[in-house]
């Protein structure tokens, strides 16, 4: 039996939640399942996401796969570097799914000040041609 991490879609009409399920590959998508393992909601601003990583481990440990989009959201939440690391064999017990998130938009931040600081003296620069 084929396993798969995916989506299952519940929420009401126009307002859709989403549980992250361990399917049988062959299951429709709201169809029978085996276990939760998370919820993710993107109505909310910012997006909520909450998964129960042990479990979710266990499964990718059996051969279980993941669909597209889990795959892009747990690489979103660093829950797929961790998996990574944990089959190279790397120590992943200082690693924490919120301190690479914060990482990310640390790095990001400081990128756009650079950006902000490379585009300040060239706009000064254009100023004192101009007054000459």
């Amino acid at each position: 039996m084929p396993v798969i991490i995916r989506l299952r879609r519940t929420g009401a009409k126009k307002k859709p939640t989403f549980r992250f399920v361990a399917t049988d590959s062959r299951m429709p998508r709201d169809g029978r399942f085996l276990e939760i393992l998370g919820h993710y909601n993107p109505i909310e601003k910012p997006a909520t996401l909450r998964v129960n990583e042990e479990r979710v481990y266990h499964w990718l440990k059996e051969g279980a796969t993941t669909s597209d989009t889990v795959n892009g959201l747990f690489k979103q939440i660093g829950l797929w570097k961790k998996w990574e690391m944990m089959k190279k064999g790397e120590d992943v017990t200082l690693v924490n799914l919120a301190g690479q998130i914060k990482e990310k938009t640390k790095k990001k931040k400081r990128k756009a000040k650079e950006g902000e600081a490379a585009a300040a003296p060239a706009a000064g620069a254009e100023g004192t041609a101009k007054k000459e």
